[in-house]
């Protein structure tokens, strides 16, 4: 009876002995810590702590003044003043980068983290503007403004440019089929297109409206080019004589008949003998 009650008294080793706890001993000599079980120092066997209940705990509370508002946020203890920022950006609409913390009168830097300054739960910090930010802010503005005035300039031109594209192309179309066109045409087409030319040269640009002058320039390079060609081959097609005109008062009298013309001609030139029908005074 004796025997078989120290057989189950005797503990059942696998391999790795299982030291008993010593009074006083260190946390090795105590129990060994199950999955999900710390040992404490006083050698009490407790649930292992989670990162989240540390986190919780480290959590607080602080009230940023931004103008006339207050926003109160939670943020751990141990986050940085640059991980607050990113926080307000959405309750304020300025950026991160736009935004200064002053906690205790003194603008904290963005790397400095909130326990190590002082920050407590209930703490006030206060979010104004950099007016450096500020001032670069306005200056995008203008430049945006004059840049967005720019482009309504190069559109008009664009404009013109096309009704002039299509007048230098029916020219073209005459000349090329041996048609002689009034050299006047010509130079006021050129006189135009040279017009749109200075006003692209006096707006102010910059990125993609610089880019769309600098196509407008091309265009009307292009435009004058063809009309100083088609002047040289203009200049040397013969003059066609298909109908005569010869202007009476407003309204032209058209003569399909050559030799009516030429009689008609012949009566200007040789008027026939002069009759006098008043007699002036001789002295």
């Amino acid at each position: 009876m004796n025997k078989d009650y120290k057989l189950r008294m005797k503990p059942k080793t696998t391999g790795n002995s299982v030291s008993s706890p010593v009074k006083g001993g260190s946390a090795r000599g105590g129990f060994e810590a199950a999955a999900g079980w710390e040992v404490r120092p006083g050698g009490m066997l407790v649930q292992q702590r989670t990162s989240d209940s540390n986190h919780n705990s480290n959590n607080i509370k602080v009230k940023v003044k931004y103008g006339s508002c207050y926003h109160e946020l939670i943020i751990t203890s141990h986050a940085s003043f640059g991980e607050l920022k990113k926080m307000l950006v959405g309750m304020t609409g300025l950026h991160a980068q736009d935004q200064k913390l002053i906690f205790k009168e003194k603008e904290r830097d963005s790397k400095a983290f909130l326990d190590i300054c002082g920050v407590k739960n209930g703490s006030k910090i206060v979010l104004v503007e950099d007016e450096l930010s500020r001032e670069r802010k306005c200056l995008e503005s203008r430049k945006n403004a004059i840049m967005e005035k720019s482009s309504k300039e190069i559109a008009a031109i664009r404009f013109e440019v096309d009704k002039l594209a299509k007048q230098v192309a029916s020219t073209e179309l005459e000349i090329n089929a041996g048609k002689k066109v009034v050299e006047t045409v010509l130079l006021n087409l050129v006189e135009l297109l040279m017009t749109q030319l200075i006003k692209l040269d006096g707006i102010a640009a910059d990125g993609d409206v610089k880019l769309q002058r600098r196509m407008q320039v091309k265009r009307v390079q292009k435009y004058i080019e063809t009309l100083d060609m088609l002047k040289i081959k203009n200049s040397g097609l013969p003059l066609q004589q298909q109908q005569h005109r010869i202007y009476t008062g407003s309204m032209p009298i058209c003569f399909e008949n050559q030799k009516e013309q030429r009689n008609l001609n012949e009566r200007v030139v040789n008027p026939g003998p002069v009759v006098v029908t008043t007699k002036w005074e001789t002295f």
